[in-house]
């Protein structure tokens, strides 16, 4: 009876959340799925057109990373300056390059893919209508008094989405699309770029706080061209991802109350699908009407965590 009653007792303590000073719930490490979440067809269609496989194309990169001590360097040394463990930049990169890109052969080419980059001439718009111009509408003047990048992009990000999404607004009619493949992807929409496969969207929210401890130059939107110089180069995307990574464990602890540092498939899985900060207030909201769950990881993330030994090797 009473190793009944100590094992209830266990079961009941490990069901509960672990609580950090400030009430924020620590997210257990592993996978909440015990199988993986389906791959979108998208994935399938980029990798079958590779004539490759998830598998191989995660081998690739995963080879890619152990044979190259110096990125790993980096890497870490990079993390250190976010004040995030290195393992979340290692899983968002494996993520990227088995399920949106293939790998290249060795980081070399990666610098040589960015200096292709640097005589060409881009910029941010939409049918003439250039960025500066189109944020300059009234719709955007709330967003003003915004002085951080994070909060100023994600403003705007949300006065696209409900305001000009797939509307027709002073007779411009504009796609049922996101405000980064609309404005900021003059190639061809859904396009990221370089070893952390940042969008420029991405990279001009993250702006300050790469400013802030990395040292680099603020980005400005008008000049499209160094915002594709910061995310090719790859010293610099490692940056702008570690950002990315850092903010999204800020905003679930601020928002949500939950500490995701210890489970990088919830890390990637962000990193993946982005809007961190609307997803913790989903996730908030959805606990305080009863219950609680966890955040859970995608498709993406599960293979962070279900690899986590081999991948932690790597480091």
């Amino acid at each position: 009876m009473q190793r009944l009653v100590l094992a209830l007792v266990m079961m009941l303590c490990w069901a509960l959340p672990e609580v950090q000073a400030g009430g924020v719930s620590v997210v257990p490490s592993g996978n909440r799925n015990a199988e993986q979440p389906k791959v979108p067809g998208a994935s399938f269609r980029r990798t079958r057109a590779g004539k490759t496989t998830f598998d191989e194309k995660y081998e690739k990169i995963r080879d890619l990373l152990a044979s190259d001590s110096a990125l790993i360097s980096k890497i870490k040394q990079t993390a250190r300056q976010y004040d995030i463990d290195p393992i979340h930049m290692i899983g968002a990169i494996i993520g990227e390059h088995t399920y949106n890109v293939d790998a290249y052969d060795r980081l070399q080419s990666y610098y040589v893919k960015a200096a292709a980059y640097a005589g060409d001439s881009f910029r941010f718009g939409y049918k003439g209508q250039s960025i500066g111009d189109f944020v300059g509408k009234p719709e955007f003047e709330k967003c003003a008094s915004f002085s951080d990048s994070y909060k100023l992009w994600s403003c705007r990000e949300d006065v696209w989405e409900k305001v000009f999404r797939g509307n027709r607004v002073d007779g411009v009619s504009y796609p049922d699309n996101r405000f980064s493949a609309v404005f900021f992807q003059p190639f061809y929409a859904g396009q990221t770029f370089g070893l952390g496969q940042i969008n420029p969207l991405t990279a001009l929210m993250q702006s300050d706080l790469v400013a802030r401890r990395s040292g680099y130059p603020k980005l400005d939107a008008s000049d499209a061209n160094d915002v594709y110089r910061a995310i090719m180069d790859p010293d610099k995307s490692l940056a702008y991802m570690a950002a990315t990574i850092r903010r999204s464990i800020d905003d679930y602890a601020d928002i949500a109350g939950m500490d995701i540092s210890r489970n990088p498939g919830i890390t990637a899985t962000l990193y993946n699908v982005g809007n961190s900060a609307k997803r913790a207030a989903a996730l908030a909201a959805r606990n305080r009407n009863g219950g609680f769950s966890w955040p859970e990881e995608n498709y993406y993330g599960w293979l962070v965590n279900d690899k986590l030994d081999e991948l932690k090797s790597l480091l």
